[in-house]
C-alpha cells in the first residue's frame, strides 16, 4: 500500500541552516568548502534529489575506540544508479585489526599494509557526496564515525542530513500500529537488517559485508521503499534525519 503524501512538517530541524553556519565557521578550508555546497532542500521531492549511497566497515561498533577500514559510495537517483561513478577505498586505521572484526570483512592487515590515512582520501570523499543526499542503512554507524574520524585529523567535525533506509523499515515494521499489534500477540518483530529488509521487495540476495557491495544494496533498497510505499513527490525533509 502506498502511503499518502503528508505536508512537510519540520523533520529533523535547521539542516540547511546547520550547513551555512559550518560553512561561515568552519576552519579547515575542505571543510568550509564542503558545507558551503550544501545539499538538495527539505522541499525538493524526492524524485528530483541527487543522491549517494554510502556503506563502512569498521574495526568495531564504537567510534570511540574503533576505526574505518573500507568505504564505498554508489551515487543514484530514484530512475538510475550510476555505478562508474562509484567509489571504494580501503583504509589504513590507525589502531590494529582484530581477529572478531576481520572475520566480518575480511580485510586483513596485508590488505591495510599499504592503504591510505582515512585523511589522505576525505578530500576525494567529500566531493563524492557534496550536493548529493547521503543515504545509509543505520545512521548510527556512518555519521558517526566519520564525524570522529574527521575530527580526529581536522579538529572539526562533520555533520549532514541522511536519508536512513533501516529507520524507514522500522516506521512500518516496527513502529506503525500494525507491528505493535503483532508483539503484542507475540510475534517476533521483522528483522531490519540489510539483506532482510531488501528480501521483503523481492530484491536479489548478494554478498554482505563489503563497503561498495552494501552501499549498491543500500541505493536500490530505497528506490524499491520509495516506490512501494511513498510518492515521489514528497519532500525529503520528510524523509531524512
Amino acid at each position: 500500500m502506498r502511503l499518502p503524501r503528508r505536508r512537510r512538517s519540520p523533520a529533523v530541524p535547521g539542516w540547511p541552516e546547520y550547513l551555512a553556519k559550518r560553512a561561515e565557521l568552519a576552519g579547515d578550508p575542505l571543510l568550509a568548502r564542503f558545507f558551503a555546497t550544501g545539499m538538495p532542500g527539505p522541499e525538493t521531492p524526492i524524485a528530483e534529489a541527487p543522491m549517494v549511497a554510502l556503506d563502512m566497515e569498521t574495526t568495531g561498533l564504537d567510534e570511540r575506540r574503533h576505526a574505518i577500514v573500507s568505504i564505498g559510495l554508489v551515487p543514484f537517483t530514484l530512475g538510475r544508479i550510476s555505478l562508474p561513478q562509484r567509489r571504494y577505498w580501503v583504509l589504513r586505521p590507525p589502531r590494529p585489526l582484530n581477529a572478531k572484526s576481520v572475520t566480518f570483512h575480511h580485510i586483513t592487515h596485508s590488505d591495510i599494509a599499504g592503504a591510505p590515512d582515512f585523511d589522505e582520501i576525505l578530500e576525494e570523499l567529500l566531493a563524492a557526496i557534496a550536493g548529493r543526499l547521503v543515504v545509509v542503512h543505520y545512521r548510527h554507524i556512518e555519521r558517526p564515525f566519520l564525524d570522529a574520524a574527521v575530527k580526529a585529523r581536522r579538529g572539526e567535525g562533520l555533520m549532514f542530513p541522511v536519508i536512513d533506509t533501516m529507520s524507514l523499515e522500522a516506521r512500518r515494521h516496527r513502529q506503525s500500529l500494525l507491528a505493535r499489534f503483532k508483539r503484542w500477540m507475540g510475534r517476533p518483530p521483522a528483522s531490519i537488517r540489510l539483506y532482510d529488509s531488501r528480501e521483503r521487495y523481492g530484491l536479489p540476495v548478494y554478498s554482505g559485508h563489503h563497503a561498495l557491495v552494501d552501499a549498491l544494496a543500500t541505493a536500490e533498497l530505497l528506490q524499491a521503499q520509495v516506490a512501494t510505499h511513498f510518492d515521489p513527490e514528497m519532500p525529503v525533509g520528510e524523509l531524512w534525519s
